[in-house]
């Protein structure tokens, strides 16, 4: 067999493979919703579901969303393996940026999402040179693969004719290793990933009809339907000449012509109006229908007001976890070695940059990484250099501090003995004498 122009060979004839189901490689979202559906006209094919406008923005909305990241090549670090850090390759970084011929990184993101939102499935066919290194991702037509089991369990996927892909033989059947098979919750088989739409395709059918039965309700002018009754019997041809006539010249472009009734006959409404049959109510629980099924957040796609706090990194931290990190590390453990960039999703305004990017200094991050991480600049000498406050210590250091005998390494002053005063001596009349007689000297002389 051939793909990209190469024969591919096996060292022994393939075993007898088994399909996984007798429909195809993903569950058919056809058939009937209840019984008597399929009597009724009500079917759910996805062609129908697509048509909603719930369905199509919880299918496209995170695919657009997921496109915006930047795909990295991520190597560990040589001198602690628990870190990645960002590296280019010559053999692996063009692909990421371009995977095919007909794709660039956003257009095939979008289609690896949007075919796993709507099929349940997707199917990355991997293309390799002759050095076995992958020079080429294509996303396949889901309707088109079908995985294979053998009795001894391995793994093979058979592909149809796709000359986009480069697959021009009628069936081909590969082995597991060469295709990234990502899918969505496995509920019947764990190789088919069933599509959300299996779980509101009935409302999404409603929510069509309830449209279409507007679109017809607002081309009639906005009037209900009614019927026509006369006081006494008529025959069938009377009344279809009644019929004929009222509905050539008081429907479609003529309503609201004024109509002049003989003979006792009475213009009665029949249908309910769309305020009675609360059509807005109903249609809005069909799209919020559609929400829980593909976890989406209902205000992401327009449905209801947002949450009334403003806080825009709380609701894009809910939005993240409820839909886009599935859907993002299953892509980052499919393509090994890659991580999406998921600070493509929030870009901040440039006060909340500024306090990052303070705070970022603070908790110990260089001078250099804070200007990569939020400013995109390039390194400056010396800002490799973790900076603290020299008021910060270890808690070891402060558990050997606490361990001595004085904690603050300072004596406390002793307090000052206070003397008792004395009494004075005894002076005789002979040493007194003399004493003033010094002074009285001493005085003269100066």
């Amino acid at each position: 067999m051939r793909i990209f122009g190469f024969d591919i060979s096996f060292s022994k004839a393939l075993p007898q493979l088994n399909s996984v189901q007798s429909r195809g490689g993903w569950w058919p979202i056809i058939g009937e919703s209840y019984a008597g559906s399929w009597q009724q006209n009500v079917e759910v094919t996805l062609e129908n579901v697509m048509t909603f406008a719930a369905v199509y923005a919880c299918t496209t909305v995170p695919a657009n969303d997921i496109a915006k990241l930047r795909i990295k090549l991520m190597q560990q670090d040589a001198r602690d393996p628990a870190i990645w850090r960002e590296v280019e390759s010559p053999s692996f970084s063009p692909v990421l940026r371009k995977p095919n011929h007909y794709q660039n990184r956003i257009q095939f993101l979008v289609s690896w999402i949007v075919s796993k939102r709507m099929h349940g499935n997707t199917y990355v066919l991997m293309h390799r040179d002759n050095r076995q290194v992958v020079i080429g991702d294509y996303v396949l037509d889901p309707t088109r693969c079908r995985p294979l089991v053998a009795p001894n369990g391995d793994v093979y996927y058979e592909l149809k004719t796709d000359h986009l892909s480069s697959i021009t033989e009628p069936a081909v059947y590969v082995p597991a290793r060469e295709i990234m098979h990502d899918r969505m919750n496995t509920l019947y088989h764990p190789l088919v990933g069933i599509s959300p739409i299996s779980a509101c395709g009935l409302a999404a059918v409603q929510g069509l009809k309830i449209q279409n039965n507007s679109a017809l309700f607002f081309s009639s002018g906005s009037n209900p339907g009614g019927v026509l009754t006369a006081p006494g019997v008529i025959s069938q041809e009377t009344a279809d000449r009644l019929k004929a006539y009222w509905d050539e010249n008081f429907t479609g472009a003529n309503v609201g012509k004024v109509a002049v009734l003989g003979d006792g006959l009475k213009y009665e409404q029949m249908t309910m109006s769309a305020v009675d049959s609360q059509l807005v109510d109903q249609l809005k629980w069909t799209a919020e229908n559609v929400c829980t099924a593909f976890h989406m957040p209902p205000y992401k796609i327009g449905i209801g007001p947002p949450p009334s706090y403003n806080n825009i990194d709380a609701l894009n931290q809910q939005y993240y976890n409820e839909t886009l990190q599935e859907l993002i590390e299953s892509i980052e453990l499919l393509i090994d070695g890659v991580e999406l960039d998921v600070k493509n999703l929030s870009r901040m305004d440039t006060t909340s940059r500024v306090t990052a990017a303070r705070d970022s200094l603070k908790a110990g991050m260089t001078v250099n990484e804070v200007r990569r991480e939020y400013y995109d600049l390039p390194a400056v000498p010396g800002g490799d250099a973790v900076y603290l406050q020299q008021q910060d210590f270890s808690i070891e250091a402060l558990a050997k501090r606490d361990a001595l005998p004085d904690p603050f390494g300072a004596k406390q002053p002793e307090p000052k003995q206070i003397e008792e005063p004395k009494e004075p001596k005894p002076v005789d009349d002979k040493t007194l004498a003399a004493s003033v007689m010094k002074g009285l000297r001493e005085s003269l002389a100066a």
